[in-house]
């Protein structure tokens, strides 16, 4: 009796299974390498996590900071070279020519430009996974003021909402948020390979912090783009707002927290201007 019981336990388990990771997927990006399941997925999340958060920082705890010099700016240039290569794809393969800015759904066809967006899925996501290093670097530099919530919360969310989008829904509506964060990424990594050249380029980095103002109107500009999914029906999932919209919301806040520490002089404008309003008033 218990071993029909566990059979049936075991059947239903693996056929729950087989529904979600299989009958559900795109069967054109489903078997690539670590789409399939998310087995290896996770297995990198959580190794990730646990160097970041534990043998990371004892490991250097009794070491000297290491400088990595010549690795940051290899990094920072395929981050960039990666980054152009995305957008230039997103554009020129769907939203200059093929897609609406209003309402599109997911072309499940193997024509070739169908199965260009899907893979321009697939490698946004494999760059989402080398993105981690970023967090790595800043563990084996010992900057560990870096590696804040924020910091890992957008490193860790961000693999598994790629990996989702390539493996069930690689097109349509969705594809424009890979387009505009590769567009900032274009910006936020060429600063950071600037950066590594040298402190002879730091006298001309003062943009730093427009970065984040870019940053924040990309979470506003992809709130808005994806509310149109309520306005029209595009064929594409609704229930992708419940993952879209707060955390397009929980970025912006996350990020204009950041904003607000980094440069402290926004809160006394900020502050200024209130200050002029109640007198105003007053």
């Amino acid at each position: 009796m218990t071993s029909i019981y566990n059979n049936t336990v075991y059947n239903g388990l693996t056929s729950y299974w087989d529904f979600l990771f299989t009958d559900l997927a795109d069967p054109r990006t489903n078997s690539w390498p670590l789409i399939s399941s998310p087995v290896p997925g996770l297995t990198i999340m959580g190794a990730y996590l646990y160097f970041v958060l534990n043998w990371g920082p004892k490991y250097m705890s009794h070491r000297k900071p290491f400088r990595l010099t010549n690795i940051l700016i290899v990094y920072n240039f395929l981050q960039v070279l990666v980054s152009v290569w995305l957008f230039w794809e997103a554009l020129d393969g769907a939203w200059l020519y093929n897609y609406s800015w209003k309402c599109e759904p997911v072309d499940w066809s193997w024509t070739p430009p169908a199965l260009r967006v899907a893979r321009g899925f697939y490698i946004y996501f494999l760059a989402k996974l080398t993105e981690l290093l970023d967090t790595v670097f800043f563990v084996l530099r010992k900057k560990d003021k870096q590696v804040t919530f924020l910091h890992l919360y957008h490193h860790t969310v961000m693999p598994m909402i790629s990996w989702g989008a390539t493996k069930y829904y690689p097109g349509g509506h969705g594809s424009f948020i890979g387009m505009i964060n590769s567009f900032v990424h274009i910006i936020m990594y060429t600063y950071y390979l600037l950066a590594a050249l040298g402190p002879k380029l730091h006298p001309y980095l003062w943009w730093k912090k427009y970065i984040t103002t870019l940053q924040l109107a990309q979470f506003c500009i992809a709130f808005v783009h994806s509310l149109q999914l309520l306005i029209y029906d595009c064929e594409y999932p609704r229930f992708s707002l419940f993952f879209i919209l707060p955390n397009a919301i929980f970025f912006y806040y996350l990020f204009n927290d950041f904003y607000n520490k980094a440069y402290p002089e926004r809160m006394q404008q900020l502050r200024k201007q209130k200050e002029q309003k109640d007198t105003k008033a007053e």
